[in-house]
């Protein structure tokens, strides 16, 4: 199975969606999305609550962890010890994952986490933390899948049954990784597309370099060999969900839509669309 979804419901003005209605009419058009608020915050029960009750039963989401959790800040600021912090992220997300309304929390660690025994006792903690939780891991530091730590990394990953997140990112020297389209999980595999702007990857001189860093359209022989990645995923896993984070200009939609063409897809399932008065 493929799905496809994109980073947040909104900001996608292809999707015609209403200012009251994002998320209702997002689901109209894609079975998931990325959950990126959950980096910032641990959620409000009130807003899972509406979240799940303003989209379809079969409507996933995937909850990035909260940024302590990836080691963005410090655990000590909020919580108690790191334990309690994803205690207190785990019993927030139980009605969703109760109702298996959680496809994988997205664990994307910053360029700063490399391949050291710390770090891999680190991953061992958090598969403890969070329990039996799927958990999918992105790396945005190269040594991961260098020459020599590359198979171990995978075989890790397969090990404590971890979801591979495959990415497509410029391959800049100090904050991304290289594209590795391989399976680590039989239930689910992720292939998220950040665009290939190089200098706003890399930071640049803007001020505005966070907001620009995903600032790319895909062409159609580039979707064109993500479709053969994808075909060959799904030969070693049940599903390969894509994510679409290419969106500062607006492409994410786009993109999203013809790579569903060119794969010949339609989703089950979806919230029904606003029809045009005319």
């Amino acid at each position: 199975m493929i799905t496809i979804g994109l980073t947040g419901w909104s900001d996608h003005a292809l999707l015609e969606t209403s200012r009251s209605t994002k998320l209702e009419d997002y689901a109209g058009h894609f079975p998931f999305v990325e959950l990126d608020t959950s980096f910032y915050a641990i959620p409000s029960e009130k807003n899972l609550h509406s979240w799940m009750c303003k989209t379809p039963e079969s409507f996933c989401f995937l909850p990035k962890a909260y940024q302590a959790m990836t080691q963005h800040k410090k655990w000590i600021e909020d919580f108690s010890s790191e334990a309690q912090m994803f205690n207190a992220f785990l019993v927030r997300f139980e009605p969703m994952l109760e109702k298996h309304r959680v496809k994988a929390f997205l664990f994307q660690f910053p360029p700063y986490f490399g391949c050291t025994q710390e770090n891999v006792t680190y991953l061992r903690k958090v598969k403890n933390w969070m329990k039996d939780a799927p958990i999918a891991v992105e790396f945005r530091n190269s040594s991961w899948y260098s020459k020599q730590n590359k198979e171990a990394t995978l075989n890790f990953l397969k090990e404590h049954q971890f979801v591979h997140t495959v990415v497509d990112q410029p391959p800049t020297p100090n904050n991304s990784a290289p594209l590795i389209p391989e399976s680590t999980n039989k239930n689910l595999t992720l292939l998220r597309l950040h665009g290939r702007n190089f200098e706003g990857w890399q930071g640049g001189s803007s001020k505005n370099w966070r907001s620009e860093r995903t600032l790319y359209e895909y062409n159609y022989e580039e979707l064109k060999q993500f479709a053969e990645i994808i075909l060959e995923l799904e030969k070693e896993t049940n599903e390969v969900a894509v994510i679409f984070n290419n969106n500062s200009g607006g492409h994410a939609a786009k993109n999203a839509k013809e790579l569903q063409d060119i794969l010949g897809l339609s989703f089950t399932g979806l919230a029904p669309r606003q029809l045009d008065l005319f």
